[in-house]
């Protein structure tokens, strides 16, 4: 069992405390952390959370609880000073994506960690799923030979779905495309040297910048991937991972994963289609902790057993996915201009 202390009892932090933690049996909560203490007053009200499991500051969490684990669960750019507390004070951390705005930062927490002896995971819950994870293996086999060339579309109409950052700097390419940026680099088991990248807002548009862009990306081992997405977009919405479609040289994998829309979950699906070969439906295997409880699982059974499972979004590992997306809005900066990966990541 791992004891830990929820950090930032906002919107979607509330969403972790329901949702989420409540579904991992071996997380015991032993601490809530909010410097707003209407707040804290709701999980007392609405999940029932007893009082005494409330704090108002970090430190006296610390001082008055025996946890090991520290969530956090708050606004992005909280992230790296509550991160760095944190592991100042010796927890393990689970942090929500994008970890850090920039990959000084990001840099400087992972060294931490591995200097205080402790775990710095980011909550990459797109991982956790039936097809990505199917698609990961697919590829680690060598199924259809070489990969040539991955398409993926993500389609949303934000005024129409609810959305409500308009004014968040970077809303397409720092807030929704780093789920696809790791994803990317998760199936492909392979890391990005170049891209380009354009983004626009279109006219009518309520946001303040850009939810619309497009990418190509090239990949170490060849494989060049053709990224299209917007919040801005009136056709068929996607799926939440997008719609992907992988392309080797004796067939395709497609697929998509997360078809949430309007409080409706449709399954993840996937297909093959052999070069001259008739389509195939492929039957997923069931995820036991998908999503974001997959993510507080795995850190949990690090803890527990030691043992680091495949695919595990550790902080050095997410520096790839955060410089994805920092590299993407470079590029967008010079107007699409070819960005080199190590100009990014140092």
């Amino acid at each position: 069992m791992v004891k830990a202390i929820q950090i930032g009892l906002g919107h979607w932090g509330f969403s972790w405390s329901k949702d989420v933690i409540p579904k991992v049996p071996t997380v015991e909560m032993v601490g809530y952390v909010d410097t707003n203490p209407d707040a804290s007053q709701r999980v007392q009200t609405e999940l029932g959370i007893d009082p005494k499991l409330c704090f108002a500051s970090l430190e006296d969490a610390a001082n008055h609880t025996d946890a090991t684990l520290a969530l956090c669960t708050l606004r992005t750019e909280a992230h790296y000073p509550v991160v760095k507390r944190c592991l100042e004070l010796g927890y393990n951390v689970l942090v929500e994506k994008p970890f850090t705005t920039t990959i000084a930062q990001g840099k400087e927490l992972v060294e931490l960690a591995q200097a205080q002896g402790r775990v710095l995971m980011v909550s990459q819950n797109y991982r956790h799923q039936p097809a990505p994870i199917a698609a990961a293996q697919l590829i680690a086999d060598g199924k259809f030979g070489a990969l040539n060339m991955v398409s993926i579309d993500f389609r949303r109409h934000g005024p129409s779905q609810g959305y409500r950052y308009w004014d968040m700097p970077d809303p397409l390419l720092a807030d929704m495309s780093i789920h696809h940026f790791d994803l990317m680099r998760f199936v492909l088991g392979d890391e990005p040297v170049r891209l380009s990248c354009r983004t626009w807002n279109p006219p009518g548009s309520p946001f303040r910048f850009d939810p619309s862009g497009v990418a190509t990306i090239e990949f170490s081992k060849g494989t060049v991937v053709s990224y299209r997405a917007s919040w801005m977009n009136s056709g068929p919405v996607t799926p939440w991972a997008g719609e992907w479609v992988m392309d080797g040289a004796e067939g395709q994998i497609a697929w998509s994963s997360r078809d949430h829309f309007r409080d409706k979950a449709g399954p993840d699906v996937m297909t093959l289609q052999p070069l001259d070969g008739k389509r195939e439906k492929v039957k997923l295997d069931k995820v036991k902790f998908p999503d974001r409880t997959g993510t507080l699982n795995a850190i949990a059974e690090v803890l527990t057993g030691g043992q680091v499972p495949r695919g595990f979004s550790s902080g050095q590992d997410n520096l790839g996915s955060l410089a994805l997306v920092q590299a993407t809005i470079l590029s967008a900066s010079r107007n699409g201009d070819w960005v080199d990966m190590k100009e990014v990541l140092g």
